[in-house]
C-alpha cells in the first residue's frame, strides 16, 4: 500500500509518499513548495488572496505528484497559520473545491499527539516515560506519555515566525536587548504550568522534533542531515543557551551563513531558540534527542494503525469554528 500526506506549514508545503507494508511508512518520495505563509499573514489576520492562490498551486501539484508515484488522493492538514487565520474556512474550501484534495486544519492539541505518535514509533519503548517539544511557526507543542499516545498534550501560542512578528520587528535586523528580554518573559509565562507538569512526570527520554530543532541542532554541533536519519544527534539546553545569545548578535542575514541555518528560517531561528532553550530549562530538561519522525509521520502511522475513518472525522469537523479532536484523547490535566 502505498500512501501519502502532505504539510502545509508556516514556511512551507511538504510532500511525502511512504510505502505502509509491515505497518511502517518507509518514504519513497519526498517533495517542497515554499510558500512562507508567515511572511504574509500576521497572527489573527486572514490568508490574503494571492496566498490562497499559491497555496491551491503547491497543493494541486502536490496531489499530481503524489500520483505519479503511485499514491492516493494525500492526507492533507494545515498548520497554525491556516487554523488562526479568520478566513480559515473559506481557505480550506477554495482548496478543496480547486484541487480535490480535502485539506483540513487540526487542533493543536491533536498535532502534538499526532507528533508523539510519530517520535514513540521511532524511539521505541525502550525509551520509556517520554517527553516531547516541537516548535512550529506559529505554536510550540508539548507532549508527555508512556505509552503509544500521549497522557498529557499542550499547544502554546509560542511559534518562532509569531513570536518573531511580535517581539523581534520582523528578525532582520540586530534585536535590541530588550526585545529579546520581553521575548523571554513572554515564553516564561506561557510555558509556566505546563514545565511545572513535565517537571512533575520526570521523563526518562526527551525529544525535540521540527525544521527550526534540527537547524538549532545542527548550529550546536549535531551532525548534517547528509549523514542520514539513524545518526544519533543530541542537544544540550547550555549549548543552545550559547546558540540563543549568538544568533541575538547577527542580522539575519549573517544567521544564514551560519552552520545549519537555512536563509528562509534565519530571520525566526532566534525567537526558536529562544523558546527552546526557555523550554528546556522550565522543563528541567538538559538534553534533547533530535527525532526525525514528527507529524507527517505521526498522521500516515495513525492512518495504518487505526485505519481511514478516524481521518474522515477529522476533515468532516474542520469547517466548524472550532475544531475538536477526531478522537478521545488521554490527557490528564491535572498530576495523577
Amino acid at each position: 500500500m502505498r500512501i501519502s500526506v502532505v504539510d502545509v506549514g508556516s514556511n512551507t508545503v511538504r510532500l511525502m509518499v511512504a510505502d505502509a507494508e509491515g505497518g511502517v511508512p518507509l518514504p519513497v518520495h519526498t517533495a517542497k513548495w515554499r510558500l512562507r505563509l508567515s511572511e504574509q499573514v500576521r497572527p489573527g489576520d486572514p490568508v490574503p488572496e494571492e496566498a490562497v492562490e499559491r497555496l491551491v498551486e503547491a497543493v494541486a501539484d502536490a496531489n499530481r505528484t503524489a500520483a505519479r508515484w503511485g499514491s492516493s488522493r494525500p492526507l492533507a492538514f494545515a498548520t497554525a497559520v491556516v487554523r488562526a487565520a479568520p478566513n480559515r474556512r473559506e481557505v480550506l474550501r477554495t482548496v478543496r473545491a480547486r484541487t480535490g484534495i480535502a485539506l483540513c486544519t487540526l487542533p493543536g492539541e491533536v498535532e502534538a499527539e499526532l507528533t508523539f505518535l510519530g517520535a514513540r514509533r521511532w524511539m521505541g519503548w525502550r525509551a520509556g516515560p517520554l517527553a516531547l517539544l516541537d516548535i512550529g511557526g506559529g505554536s510550540l507543542e508539548i507532549a508527555f506519555g508512556r505509552g503509544r499516545l500521549p497522557d498529557f498534550v499542550a499547544s502554546l501560542p509560542l511559534g518562532a515566525a509569531r513570536l518573531t512578528h511580535e517581539f523581534l520587528a520582523g528578525g532582520e535586523e540586530v534585536p535590541e536587548p530588550e526585545q529579546v528580554r520581553a521575548l523571554r518573559r513572554k515564553v516564561r509565562h506561557q510555558l509556566r504550568d505546563v514545565a511545572a507538569r513535565i517537571r512533575w512526570e520526570g521523563p526518562r527520554t526527551a525529544v525535540a522534533t521540527s525544521r527550526t530543532f534540527q537547524q538549532l541542532g545542527r548550529l550546536c554541533g549535531a551532525s548534517p542531515g547528509r549523514h542520514g536519519p539513524f545518526e544519533e544527534r543530541r542537544m544540550r539546553c547550555s549549548d543552545l543557551g550559547e546558540a540563543a545569545g549568538r544568533l541575538a548578535a547577527l542580522t539575519s542575514a549573517e544567521r544564514a551563513r551560519l552552520p545549519g541555518i537555512s536563509a528562509p528560517r534565519a530571520a525566526q531561528s532566534l525567537a526558536g531558540a529562544v523558546v527552546g532553550h526557555t523550554a528546556m530549562k522550565l522543563t528541567g530538561l538538559e538534553t534533547v534527542t533530535l527525532c526525525p519522525w514528527a507529524i507527517r509521520e505521526g498522521v500516515l502511522l495513525r492512518h495504518i494503525e487505526d485505519g481511514p475513518s478516524w481521518w474522515a472525522e477529522v476533515t468532516r469537523r474542520s469547517d466548524e469554528a472550532q475544531v475538536p479532536a477526531p478522537v478521545p484523547l488521554r490527557i490528564a490535566t491535572t498530576p495523577g
